[in-house]
C-alpha cells in the first residue's frame, strides 16, 4: 500500500490545488522580489539600458531606411542620432526658454485669482473668517514670488544631481550607438547562455518582443503628438499661458499610457481654471476629454491595437507597480516591459498561441474595457445557487460529498 497516496486522498482537492498553487506563488513572488532588488541595487546602469532599448526602437525603423538605401550602417547610425539629440534639444531649449518667460505672469494671474477668491470667500455667502483667509492666500502668494527662481532654475538639481543626469545620459547614447549598429548580434550572444535546445525559440521570441516595442514606440509617439497638438492649440486659442510648456508636458505624459495624460490633462485645465475663470476651465476640460477620447477609440485601436494588446486594468496596474517600485522612470518602462514579455511568451507558447496572435493581428482587435451582460440580479443568484444544489443530490437525496479528482481531460477555449 502507498502510504503517501493514502494520505494524498485523505486530503480534499480543494486544499490539495490550493498548497500546489500556493507554494509555486510564493517562488514566483521571490523571483519578482529578487528582481526588483537587483533592478534597485544597480538601477543607475539598467536604467539607461531600458532607455537605449525604447531609444533603439524608436529609431531603428530609420537605421533600416538609410541602410537600404545603401547609406553604410555606421554613418545611418551616427546621422540619424545627431539628428535625434539635436531636436531634443531644440525643443526642450524651447519649451524651458517659454516656460521662464512665462512663468512670472503665471504668477501675477494666480496672486490675482487668490484675492479674488480671497474676497469671495468673505463677502460672498460663505462668510468666513477675514483672519484663516487672508492667512491662507498669503502663504501662497508668498510662496509663489519666493520660489520663482528656485523653481525655473532649480528644478533639476532637487530631482537628481547634474553628475548621475550627465552620467545615465552619456551611457544611454553611448549604448542606443551600438544597439542601433549591432543590437541583432548583442542579442544573438547573450542567448549563449540558454541551453541548444530552445536557444532559437529564445531568440525568435526575442525578435518578436523587439518588433512589439517597435510598433509601440512608433505609435505612443504619434499619438503623444496628437494630444499636445490638440490641447496645446485648444490652451492658445483660449490664451491660457504657458500653452507650449503645458503641450509639451502632454506630450511627455502620452508615453506614460491612460495615467500621464490624464495628470497632464488636469494640470492644464487647473491652469486655465486659476488663471482665465471658470468657464476657460470648463472648456479646457471639454478639450481634454474630447482629445483622450480620441485617442481612445481612433487612435489605439488603429495605432496599438497591432502591437499592444493589453487590457485598460493590466495597463494601469503595471504603471502603479512600476511608479511604486521605481518611480516616475517605473512608470515609463512599465507597459513597454508587460508589453515585449506579452509578445515574447505567446511566441514561447507553441504554435497555438502564434495562430492566436496571428488571428488577433488580422482582425486588430485591441483588449479593450466591455460591458458585462445584465444577469446578475439577486434572483437569479439565488435560482442558479438553488439549482446547483439539486445538481448535488442523488435520486435517493444524500448529498454527493465524494472527493473526486477533477478530470485531466482539457476542454475546448473559446479563443481556439
Amino acid at each position: 500500500m502507498n502510504v503517501a497516496l493514502v494520505d494524498r486522498e485523505k486530503v480534499h482537492p480543494l486544499v490539495r490545488a490550493g498548497a500546489e498553487w500556493g507554494w509555486r506563488l510564493l517562488v514566483i513572488a521571490a523571483v519578482v522580489y529578487v528582481l526588483l532588488m537587483a533592478f534597485q541595487e544597480f538601477e543607475e546602469v539598467l536604467v539607461p539600458v531600458a532607455l537605449a532599448i525604447l531609444g533603439a526602437a524608436m529609431l531603428v525603423p530609420v537605421v533600416d531606411w538609410l541602410d537600404r538605401h545603401r547609406v553604410p550602417r555606421s554613418l545611418a547610425v551616427l546621422i540619424t542620432i545627431v539628428v535625434a539629440l539635436g531636436l531634443l534639444s531644440l525643443v526642450m531649449t524651447f519649451v524651458v526658454q517659454e516656460f521662464i518667460r512665462g512663468f512670472p505672469e503665471l504668477t501675477k494671474q494666480i496672486t490675482v485669482t487668490i484675492d479674488r477668491s480671497r474676497d469671495w470667500l468673505v463677502d460672498g455667502p460663505l462668510k468666513v473668517d477675514d483672519d484663516q483667509v487672508s492667512n491662507i492666500g498669503n502663504d501662497i502668494t508668498d510662496f509663489l514670488q519666493h520660489n520663482q527662481d528656485k523653481v525655473t532654475s532649480g528644478a533639476l538639481a532637487t530631482a537628481t544631481t547634474a553628475t548621475e543626469i550627465v552620467t545615465g545620459a552619456l551611457l544611454t547614447v553611448f549604448l542606443l550607438i551600438f544597439f542601433l549598429y549591432g543590437g541583432g548580434q548583442i542579442w544573438t550572444f547573450v542567448t549563449k547562455l540558454v541551453p541548444h535546445g530552445t536557444r532559437g525559440r529564445v531568440r525568435a521570441a526575442g525578435t518578436a518582443g523587439f518588433g512589439t516595442l517597435v510598433g509601440y514606440v512608433r505609435a505612443t509617439v504619434a499619438v503623444a503628438f496628437v494630444d499636445a497638438l490638440g490641447i496645446g492649440v485648444g490652451l492658445a486659442i483660449l490664451g491660457v499661458p504657458l500653452a507650449l510648456p503645458l503641450a509639451s508636458l502632454v506630450f511627455l505624459g502620452a508615453f506614460i499610457p491612460i495615467v500621464g495624460a490624464l495628470v497632464t490633462g488636469t494640470l492644464a485645465v487647473v491652469v486655465a481654471l486659476v488663471t482665465q475663470g471658470w468657464i476657460a476651465a470648463v472648456i479646457s476640460l471639454a478639450i481634454v476629454v474630447g482629445v483622450m477620447q480620441v485617442e481612445s477609440h481612433v487612435l489605439q485601436p488603429f495605432l496599438l491595437g497591432r502591437s499592444v494588446r493589453l487590457h485598460p486594468v493590466a495597463v494601469v496596474l503595471a504603471i502603479a507597480a512600476g511608479i511604486v517600485s521605481a518611480g516616475i522612470v517605473g512608470g515609463l518602462l512599465a507597459v513597454p516591459l508587460i508589453a515585449f514579455g506579452n509578445t515574447a511568451v505567446r511566441h514561447l507558447a507553441g504554435s497555438a498561441a502564434r495562430a492566436r496572435e496571428h488571428d488577433d493581428g488580422a482582425t486588430g482587435r485591441l483588449y479593450t474595457a466591455e460591458p458585462d451582460e445584465p444577469k446578475w440580479d439577486r434572483r437569479a443568484a439565488v435560482d442558479e445557487a438553488e439549482s446547483g444544489e439539486d445538481d448535488r443530490q442523488d435520486p435517493s437525496g444524500r448529498s454527493d460529498t465524494t472527493d473526486e479528482v477533477p478530470s485531466t481531460e482539457q476542454t475546448p477555449r473559446d479563443d481556439e
